[in-house]
C-alpha cells in the first residue's frame, strides 16, 4: 500500500444489478476489485449487498487521498470494466456530506432527506445540547486553558450526537424526513 499526500479518503458506490443477473455482477466485481488493488494508493474495498434486497450492491472504496481515487475513478482500466457491467448492472455514484450516517434508516436503503431538513433536525439536536453545556459545563471550567476548554464540546456532545440524539431524532422525525413513499419496509430477501 502506497502512502498518499493527503488524507485518506472513502468513498460508496452503488449498484442496481439486472435482476438474475446477481452471479454475473459478482463475478465482474471481483475483476474489478483485483484492478484496483493494483492501483497506486488503493487501501482497501468492501463489497455489501443490501439488506431486504438482492439486487442491490455497495462498494466501500478507501484510497491514500483524494488525488489518487480521482484517478483511478477516472482511469482507462476502470471505465472498460464499467464498459463490461452495461446491461448487468447501474453504477450511482453520489458525493455525500457525511451527515447522512445520522438520518439513515436501518434495514432501508432510501436517499438521505434534502440538506434543509437534516439542516433543521441537527439544530434541533444541537442547540438544547450547548445550553445545557453553557449552563453547567462552562462555568465549572472558567479557569481551564483554551485548548482544554474547546475540547469538551466535542468531546461531549459528538458521542451524544451520534449514539444516542442523532437516532432518536431521526426516528421522532421520520414521517418528515422520509414522507410517505420514501420510507417503506423493504421485502424480506428471497432465498
Amino acid at each position: 500500500m502506497e502512502e498518499g499526500n493527503g488524507e485518506p479518503v472513502t468513498t460508496v458506490v452503488t449498484w442496481d444489478v439486472r435482476p438474475g443477473r446477481e452471479r454475473d455482477f459478482e463475478e465482474w466485481a471481483e475483476g474489478l476489485h483485483r484492478a484496483a488493488t493494483r492501483y497506486p494508493g488503493h487501501r482497501g474495498a468492501t463489497w455489501l449487498r443490501a439488506e431486504g434486497s438482492r439486487h442491490r450492491y455497495y462498494t466501500v472504496v478507501n484510497f491514500a487521498d483524494q488525488e489518487r481515487l480521482d484517478g483511478w475513478m477516472a482511469s482507462e482500466e476502470r471505465a472498460e470494466f464499467i464498459d463490461r457491467v452495461h446491461g448487468i448492472a447501474t453504477e450511482h455514484y453520489r458525493d455525500t456530506t457525511g451527515l447522512e450516517t445520522w438520518f439513515s434508516l436501518p434495514g432501508e436503503s432510501v436517499p438521505a432527506p434534502s440538506k434543509l431538513k437534516m439542516i433543521a433536525v441537527t439544530f434541533v439536536a444541537v442547540y438544547p445540547l450547548s445550553l445545557l453545556l453553557q449552563a453547567f459545563v462552562t462555568p465549572l471550567a472558567t479557569s481551564w486553558p483554551l485548548p482544554l476548554k474547546a475540547l469538551t464540546f466535542p468531546v461531549i456532545v459528538i458521542p451524544l450526537l451520534t449514539v444516542v440524539v442523532m437516532p432518536m431524532l431521526s426516528r421522532l422525525f421520520r414521517r418528515w424526513l422520509y414522507p410517505v413513499g420514501r420510507a417503506h419496509r423493504p421485502a424480506k430477501p428471497g432465498r
